[in-house]
C-alpha cells in the first residue's frame, strides 16, 4: 500500500518516472500508475510471497504489471497487449511527485500568447480562433484523440461539466489527431465519440493518418511543442493563453482527479467574472 515511485526502461533513453498508487486489503491490491501524460486507469490484481500482479483492460489496450517485491522495492516489467514489454523499478517513496501539468506545455515565442487553430469538423464547416462565436468567450480547447483512453476520460468530465453549468460565455472545441488512415475513418471516429458522450462543442479534425506529436506539432506552431494526449488550453475572454495543462489523471487517481475538478472549474469562473 501507499505511494512509489516508479521509473520505467530505467536507465535507457527512453526512461521516464511514474507514480504507484495501491491499496492492498490481504492478498488483493488495486491502484494505478500516473504519468505526465495521464493514468493508467484502475487496476486490480494480487500480491502472493514476493510477487505483486495488477492488470486493467480500458477498451483499447490490456495492461499488465507483474513484478518482485524485495523490502520497499519492486522490480519487474510492464506489459501493453502482446507487442510491448517494459522493465521497471519502484521504490517506497511517500514524498515523490510529478512534475506540475500546468509547467510542462508552453506557448511559442512567437505565437504572442494567442492559441491560433483552424480546422474542420466532421460535416466540413471550417472553425478558427477568430470565428465570431469566440468573441469576448472563455475558450477551453482539448488537443485529443479518439483513439485515447486518457482523452475519453476527459472527454467524460467535459460533457459532464457542461451538462451541468450552463455558462454562457463558455465554449469548448476539441481538436482531434486521429491514427485512422483515411480521412473517412477519422470522421466517423469522431461522430461515433460525438453520439456516445453526446457531445454539442465543435470536434475538429486536426490530423489523421499518425498520431506523432512532432507532426501535431507542425499543425498547431503557436506551441512550442505537443507533450500529450490530451493536453487543456485555456483562453480568457481577450483571447490570451492563461493555462495549459498537460495530461489527465482520471477517477482511478481518487485525490489528484477531485484536485483536477476543482481547479478547472475555479478557473474558469475566474476567467468567466473577468472583464
Amino acid at each position: 500500500s501507499g505511494k512509489w515511485k516508479v521509473v520505467f526502461n530505467p536507465g535507457e533513453v527512453e526512461e521516464y518516472n511514474a507514480v504507484g498508487i495501491f491499496d492492498q486489503n490481504g492478498s488483493k491490491i488495486s491502484g494505478t500508475f500516473r504519468t505526465t501524460t495521464g493514468d493508467y486507469g484502475f487496476m486490480e490484481g494480487v500480491s502472493e510471497g514476493n510477487s505483486v500482479m495488477m492488470s486493467t483492460f480500458n477498451g483499447a489496450r490490456s495492461y499488465l504489471f507483474k513484478g518482485n517485491l524485495e523490502n520497499d522495492s519492486i522490480t519487474g516489467y510492464f506489459y501493453r497487449g502482446n507487442y510491448d514489454k517494459i522493465p521497471f523499478k519502484a521504490f517506497r517513496d511517500e514524498e515523490f511527485s510529478l512534475p506540475n501539468p500546468n509547467s510542462l506545455t508552453v506557448m511559442n515565442d512567437s505565437a504572442s500568447n494567442r492559441f491560433k487553430f483552424s480546422f474542420k469538423d466532421s460535416r466540413g464547416v471550417l472553425v478558427s480562433d477568430y470565428d465570431s462565436i469566440f468573441d469576448n468567450k472563455v475558450v477551453v480547447i482539448q488537443i485529443m484523440g479518439t483513439w485515447c483512453p486518457n482523452c475519453l476520460d476527459e472527454t467524460v468530465f467535459i460533457s459532464d461539466f457542461i451538462k451541468k453549468n450552463n455558462y454562457k460565455d463558455l465554449r469548448f472545441v476539441s481538436l482531434a489527431f486521429e491514427y485512422a488512415k483515411t480521412k473517412q475513418k477519422a470522421i466517423e471516429n469522431i461522430n461515433k465519440l460525438e453520439k456516445r458522450f453526446d457531445i454539442k462543442y465543435p470536434i475538429l479534425l486536426a490530423q489523421y493518418g499518425t498520431s506523432n506529436k512532432v507532426e501535431a506539432q507542425k499543425k498547431l506552431p503557436s506551441l512550442n511543442q505537443v507533450i500529450s494526449y490530451p493536453t487543456l488550453i485555456f483562453i480568457d475572454r481577450n483571447k490570451n493563453v492563461r493555462r495549459i495543462h498537460t495530461g489527465f489523471n482520471g477517477p482511478a487517481t481518487g485525490k489528484k482527479y477531485e484536485k483536477f475538478k476543482n481547479e478547472f472549474k475555479d478557473l474558469v469562473i475566474k476567467l468567466i467574472e473577468e472583464n
